[in-house]
């Protein structure tokens, strides 16, 4: 081979873009998520801050569960978890009970009330997103439609 050639095993590492392949501006993108996830947050949370919102979904699809394991599925310091489940307990939202196998270890559950609060803002939050949705033009929304698995993806949920 000579130097002028393109031995691909010769590239750079960057994958150069096909021309049939869609450009997708990640800057553009990252503004857009950051700010529509801000704007959910701000919607009306029952009173909750947005780490006591995740612990109480957390529990609700996971619970029971250990302290600890709550801690590290929410990636903060048990101290910090300890009071975020206080305050859910106080609200009457969470209840932490000794674990049947080990007399050291707690396992937190959601309450009636704190399923009722989930649902709560899982529907006004979808309500608003709804109202806002209806505010753009129809083929933006079936782009945002057929962008969904992909943004599940992105996401981790998918």
């Amino acid at each position: 081979m000579t130097s002028g050639s393109s031995d691909p095993r010769r590239s750079s590492g960057a994958k150069a873009a096909q021309p049939s392949e869609p450009v997708i501006d990640a800057a553009r993108l990252r503004v857009a998520v950051l700010r529509l996830a801000r704007r959910l947050r701000k919607y009306d949370l029952a009173g909750l801050t947005p780490s006591q919102l995740s612990t109480l979904a957390t529990v609700g699809k996971d619970g029971p569960v250990r302290l600890g394991d709550l801690a590290a599925a929410e990636r903060i310091a048990p101290s910090t978890l300890t009071r975020l489940v206080n305050v859910l307990e106080e609200r009457g939202y969470l209840q932490r009970k000794p674990a049947p196998d080990d007399a050291r270890a707690y396992l937190v559950t959601i309450t009636g009330p704190g399923r009722e609060a989930l649902e709560r803002i899982r529907l006004e939050a979808i309500s608003w997103l709804n109202q806002i949705l209806m505010t753009l033009p129809d083929d933006q929304r079936a782009a945002l439609s057929a962008a969904l698995p992909a943004l599940e993806e992105l996401a981790g949920s998918g």
